[in-house]
């Protein structure tokens, strides 16, 4: 597909987006692991084949990133208007729904039909919750633009795993605050990812609602009202629950409730590798200076970006959050992650490793200088 704009001295500027079928490829993601499952049976019922999914998001898209390396394509700016009315990319984003949902369904059928045993329901949840923990970049992505349609359709992918509070958090909370203290979506120098969880977890739900019941405020309604962005994620979430557990009983309960633990996680852990140690200046006048693309890690990584719809090029995203993801651009002089989001969430697992790798880079991104760091003593 080639775009077409004219450049400022009137020069006509032509851009092929090369990756613009390959975006289809990030289906591979939700699709991939249900291989494990065609696999079970074929190697009669082999319940330790449930912990493919897991090696694939932490092992093989990790593997293939490393050797795949980096992304040049980067969009010309004159021609970004153009990308962004072009719909083919918003059905791509449309298309991870149910192809997340079907992941989901098919797992829970796994749990509530084939009598694995509880190590084994424990690795899928992990591993599958963790992949679908993808489905809230995709109301990441359209929760961002402004029309009906695309808010109800993020509002549909939150309902896969119950995060209803992200989008009023993400939106009003995260993109204001980001790199400061305030943020509880951003990490600071010398924090865990587990020390981090436990204040961005309950940080997020309870911004999230604060974000909401103000909103609701202003249209003169209560914050149980069914106008409630929030609790309308929440009902769809209950209506899909009550309705597996009828259909496959209660043995399914506890790895749905699971499943939606690690994708929340999976966020959470994908929020600490984004922002780590990052800090945005304090004016003279008590604010914050405009968040900047250096004020985010970025990843270039080619596989894991396109799994994730440029969710890594994140420097751009928060430099522009109305920018759509196929018109994201990579920078040269921002900070920059050693691996894709996989790979890095691995390494921030052990801490110990995390911080050997990442602290260097985190001081060295700020000159030196401990002040101009987001630290634990901020």
């Amino acid at each position: 597909m080639e775009f077409v704009a004219k450049g400022e001295q009137g020069e006509v500027i032509r851009f092929v987006d090369k990756k613009r079928w390959l975006w289809l490829g990030s289906l591979a993601l939700p699709i991939v692991p249900l291989s494990a499952y065609a696999l079970y049976f074929a190697a009669g019922e082999n319940p330790f084949l449930m912990v493919l999914p897991l090696l694939y998001f932490f092992g093989f898209i990790p593997a293939l990133d490393a050797i795949i390396g980096g992304d040049p394509q980067n969009p010309p700016e004159v021609v970004v208007p153009a990308m962004s009315k072009d719909t083919f990319y918003e059905t791509v984003a449309y298309l991870m729904i149910p192809a997340h949902f079907f992941l989901f369904l098919a797992s829970v059928w796994m749990v509530g039909t084939q009598g694995l045993p509880v190590w084994a329901v424990g690795l899928l949840a992990v591993g599958v919750g963790s992949i679908n923990g993808s489905l809230i970049n995709i109301a990441h992505e359209l929760g961002h633009k402004t029309d009906k349609r695309n808010r109800a359709f993020a509002k549909l992918a939150l309902s896969l795993s119950g995060y209803g509070h992200f989008t009023p958090e993400h939106n009003r909370g995260h993109h204001v605050y980001v790199a400061t203290p305030e943020d509880c979506a951003s990490s600071k120098f010398g924090e865990s990812v587990y020390q981090f969880a436990l204040r961005e977890l309950p940080g997020a739900f309870f911004g999230g609602w604060s974000q909401e019941i103000k909103r609701l405020e202003k249209k003169g309604l209560p914050a149980l009202h069914w106008r409630n962005e929030i609790l309308q994620v929440y009902v769809l979430t209950t209506i899909i629950t009550i309705g597996l557990v009828a259909a496959l009983g209660w043995i399914v309960l506890p790895f749905i409730l699971a499943h939606h633990f690690f994708s929340w996680y999976a966020l959470t852990q994908v929020n600490y590798i984004e922002h780590y140690g990052l800090l945005r200046e304090k004016r003279p006048n008590g604010k914050y200076e405009k968040c900047q693309p250096r004020h985010s890690w970025n990843s270039n990584h080619r596989i894991s970006n396109l799994l994730t719809l440029h969710l890594q090029r994140h420097s751009d995203h928060h430099a522009y959050p109305m920018r759509p993801y196929q018109a994201l651009r990579d920078y040269d002089e921002v900070p920059s992650l050693p691996s894709g989001y996989p790979g890095c969430l691995v390494l921030a697992a052990i801490p110990q490793l995390w911080f050997k790798v990442m602290n260097p880079r985190v001081l060295d991104w700020a000159g030196g200088d401990l002040s101009k760091i987001n630290t634990l003593d901020h």
